[in-house]
């Protein structure tokens, strides 16, 4: 009896420390960024948003679920050797290993994406990356959410259809695209071209070698071709070079649409006026005058812990690394509620991208009330609902306004090319698409 009660006293005084053992857990999110080379301007204020987001968590909430958020940046310069780099070096980091990977550069989801399904690592590149991966059948693994490039594209021909009077009146026009000369700038052609086969209009396809810094023979070429309406997949000093020298040939900025990497405050302030007009896609709000905005100065700035400035909070790219933030965070949040614990790994999160539901309610019950679209991921559509609206540069207010509704993708364009990009993707890597429920 007194060996029992001894040792029931020593479990009694060992429970505290077993405790404390596991609310230390601590969740590995490496944050993929490029602070440094050309890309930098762009990748700078993504990179705040996305961690001042996860410090938010941790100063505020304790993390997730009583499980700290680890952040762990890798400078990968937007160089693809470089970002295989350090998918290598954390993969297996912290307590948990690498929870998901935000590759942040279409050419390094490229490469990581063989990878994700051996290592059992979720990558989730928003918004970007490969756009077939969309087909959750064929890329268990990766998650493309909220819309792709290809759904994108027939977004602006709708908008573009609509400024001309409908669909039918985009017979006849011309429309061309300036492109960064990669596999990001290349994805969006092959459905622009399907787009102009099927609504008659004439498609221009001009590139732009990396970092895109001379483009005088592009904008001479579009002086003369007099295209109706020029889209821009540009990212970084490309962007800027790319609205200067259309305002310097006098085209009008109310058509000229960029992708939603070429609609920063960072791209447009140095045209200065000559902006104004100029337009870009969407799938957040701009701006700081949310309550979740409030809350990151109150408990992550006013404490000394921000990773930027305090007067860039609420800029497009520090947006759109808030909302990877919380997408990220409310994936691993739904994989602890469906595995009954916090001590998850990247097999756990996978589920949890999988089960995603991020409604009206809960985007309001996390500080962003109409902040972005609803989405919704399942087994088979790992895009979400492929939603884009369109916001426009104020120049005088210097300010983004969204000012068209949020358009549904055209379907019967990107669903065929999504289901040929996939079934040769599984064909080359000898993947067997899995059945969904």
């Amino acid at each position: 009896m007194k060996k029992l009660t001894t040792s029931i006293l020593a479990a009694l005084f060992a429970l505290p420390l077993l405790a404390g053992v596991a609310s230390a857990y601590e969740l590995t999110l490496p944050s993929f960024d490029y602070r440094t080379g050309p890309y930098a301007p762009n990748g700078i204020p993504f990179a705040n948003g996305y961690g001042d987001y996860m410090n938010l968590l941790n100063e505020r909430d304790g993390g997730i679920n009583g499980a700290k958020i680890n952040l762990l940046p890798c400078e990968t310069a937007y160089n693809t050797t470089r970002g295989v780099e350090c998918y290598e070096n954390v993969k297996n980091a912290g307590d948990s290993g690498a929870l998901v990977i935000q590759p942040l550069s279409t050419g390094i989801t490229y490469q990581l994406i063989p990878k994700a399904s051996v290592d059992k690592i979720p990558i989730f590149s928003m918004g970007y990356g490969r756009t077939s991966a969309a087909d959750g059948r064929t890329f268990p693994w990766v998650f493309n959410f909220p819309a792709t490039y290809w759904s994108q594209a027939t977004v602006f021909v709708q908008y573009i259809a609509d400024q001309e009077g409908g669909m039918d009146k985009l017979k006849g026009k011309k429309i061309a695209l300036v492109y960064h000369n990669s596999a990001y700038g290349k994805e969006p052609i092959r459905t622009l071209e399907s787009a102009a086969q099927k609504y008659g209009f004439q498609f221009l396809a001009l590139p732009v070698d990396h970092p895109g810094q001379e483009q005088k023979a592009t904008w001479l070429q579009i002086r003369r071709e007099r295209p109706d309406w020029t889209l821009m997949w540009g990212w970084g000093v490309m962007n800027q070079v790319a609205i200067k020298e259309a305002a310097s040939i006098r085209y009008p900025m109310d058509r000229f649409i960029g992708v939603w990497w070429s609609g920063s405050e960072n791209d447009v302030l140095p045209a200065g006026e000559d902006a104004h007009g100029y337009l870009s896609g969407a799938f957040h709000q701009p701006g700081a005058n949310f309550p979740v905005h409030n809350d990151i100065k109150k408990f992550v700035y006013d404490r000394g812990k921000g990773l930027g400035e305090r007067d860039r909070i609420g800029e497009v790219l520090y947006n759109r690394g808030l909302v990877a933030a919380m997408w990220t965070t409310e994936a691993i949040r739904k994989a602890m509620e469906i595995h009954g614990t916090n001590r998850i790994r990247g097999v756990h999160v996978r589920d949890g991208f999988e089960a995603l539901d991020v409604d009206e309610q809960r985007l309001a019950e996390l500080g962003l009330p109409n902040f972005t679209i609803p989405v919704k991921v399942s087994c088979q559509n790992h895009e979400g609902p492929g939603k884009v609206a369109l916001q426009q540069w104020d120049a005088k207010q210097k300010q983004w306004k969204i000012v068209s509704k949020f358009y549904d993708p055209l379907r019967d364009i990107t669903g065929p090319l999504i289901k040929e990009d996939a079934s040769q993707y599984a064909k080359e890597n000898s993947v067997v698409p899995r059945i969904c429920g």
